[in-house]
């Protein structure tokens, strides 16, 4: 039986996939971005995510610009990153491409099978929106949710719904614009860890906040530098 060959566009997404996996430990965070962004847009963005079983990574690199105008934004993230990694507790911040991944265990922002944020949720949910505040209008954010496995999947997928919409409600609450947050809910789509233990469940049960420069943001930066 003949292999299908891979189209360019596979290629390309595996080579870039390969790189942020591998954390191109030779490189700075500056330099990943312009070399990701370089290769990816957002059909390229949507394989990586699918390939990774990262709808947010994808969503980050999907909005990939590249070039001079991808590395600035890259250094830019990176000042941000640093910033919120020493505001935000029990919240792991994470580089990738030209943007931020920030992923909250959901045991820090709810109880067991609740949608309600705790009192620490609005806490680091309003530092993040702070970090944001001041240069909102130059970031977009996916929300994103996720359970574990335990129940049936239509309750896990109605919960990750319900609890993505609460922390992207909570976070416009604190003045981020609307329209430039997007929520989703995954389910159990999307582990990161080992179903059958509860310290794998636990990592399973999570809301991450990806950041990448908006729209408006990445046409200005590639006018007056190129991609």
């Amino acid at each position: 039986m003949e292999r299908a060959s891979a189209s360019p566009t596979n290629v390309v997404a595996i080579g870039l996939l390969a790189l942020v996996a591998s954390g191109c430990s030779s490189m700075s965070n500056t330099e990943r971005g312009a070399v990701i962004g370089a290769g990816a847009g957002g059909a390229i963005g949507a394989v990586i995510g699918d390939a990774a079983g990262s709808t947010a990574k994808g969503a980050i690199i999907g909005a990939a610009v590249g070039g001079t105008a991808g590395a600035l934004i890259g250094r830019r993230m990176d000042d941000k990153a640093e910033t919120l990694d020493d505001e935000l507790e029990g919240a792991t911040v994470e580089r990738v491409g030209e943007g931020i991944l920030v992923t909250f265990e959901s045991g820090i922002l709810f109880d067991f099978d609740s949608a309600t944020l705790r009192s620490e949720a609005r806490d680091n949910l309003s530092e993040l929106a702070g970090a944001l505040a001041s240069e909102q209008e130059d970031y977009e954010l996916l929300v994103a949710g996720h359970t574990d496995s335990v129940g049936t999947e239509t309750y896990n997928q109605t919960l990750s719904e319900r609890r993505a919409n609460t922390a992207a409600n909570f976070l416009v609450s604190q003045g981020l614009p609307p329209a430039r947050l997007r929520r989703v809910g995954l389910g159990e789509s999307e582990p990161v860890a080992d179903n059958e233990t509860e310290t794998g469940r636990q990592q399973n049960r999570r809301v991450e906040v990806a950041i990448f420069a908006s729209e408006a943001y990445r046409e200005e930066m590639t006018e007056q530098y190129g991609g």
